[in-house]
């Protein structure tokens, strides 16, 4: 998950049915952390995959990363209060120095969508659909000022945004996987999806035309929930890959 690099949009708002779901950490570093229940908020965002700087994934990795579509709620739960040291996993930021955080509270949940009916084949599908993230406020919030060159993956964005020249400022939340209470990961997965970790940075972004897109869960969980209409209304963040506490994704 090195290369998967995510552009947030902010979205119209939408309040879906009311939800309240169970979350475990599974990533290592967090594994000890007690459970979190969560109620799904207002959606805010969109976050759609990119490439940075025209370096796109190698093939077999794109075909996965292109399809993680997640859909960003808001919502509320305890501080962590945990010092994290945070560092780059990408490529193109491998020079951007990292930086200790200390957790403060979730703010955002990030959950798997399909979006416009586009859905990945089975064996991709299987993989992307249990890629839930809670979004966590930290502190400090150094600013990196770095521009970067971003362009759309996904196929239903590819020909509706153009590439476009950013700036990323000031680091905002860091997003940890979890586990929905009810969902069953395959082990193969589990191995995969813990590892994802994904550092959201401001970003200062020419406008766009406005993209309106439909919505539909992919998680198990959230099979249920009606599908959702929206519209993007501009670029506000990119969340990078990054390790904690010096734990390396395996291979």
């Amino acid at each position: 998950m090195t290369n998967l690099d995510l552009e947030c949009f902010r979205t119209t708002q939408y309040q879906p049915p009311p939800t309240t779901l169970l979350l475990r950490h599974i990533n290592p570093v967090l594994g000890n952390q007690p459970p979190v229940q969560v109620t799904l908020g207002q959606r805010e965002q969109l976050c759609v995959p990119v490439a940075k700087n025209g370096v796109i994934p190698p093939p077999n990795v794109l075909d996965y990363l292109r399809f993680v579509d997640l859909s960003c709620y808001r919502v509320t739960g305890p501080a962590i209060n945990l010092t994290l040291g945070l560092r780059h996993l990408n490529p193109v930021l491998q020079n951007v120095p990292g930086f200790s955080a200390v957790l403060n509270v979730p703010e955002h949940l990030c959950v798997p969508v399909a979006k416009n009916g586009v859905v990945p084949a089975p064996d991709i599908l299987r993989v992307i659909s249990h890629i839930d993230l809670l979004c966590y406020a930290h502190r400090p919030n150094p600013a990196i000022n770095v521009p970067l060159t971003l362009n759309q993956l996904n196929p239903v964005l590819i020909n509706q945004i153009p590439t476009r020249d950013v700036r990323v400022t000031t680091a905002r939340q860091l997003c940890v996987p979890v586990q929905k209470a009810g969902d069953e990961i395959p082990p193969d997965v589990f191995a995969i999806v813990r590892w994802v970790d994904l550092e959201k940075f401001d970003v200062i972004s020419p406008t766009i035309s406005p993209v309106s897109l439909s919505l539909r869960h992919l998680n198990p969980v959230l099979g249920n929930l009606p599908p959702e209409e929206l519209r993007l209304t501009g670029s506000v963040q990119l969340a990078v890959p990054v390790s904690k506490n010096g734990m390396v994704p395996p291979g």
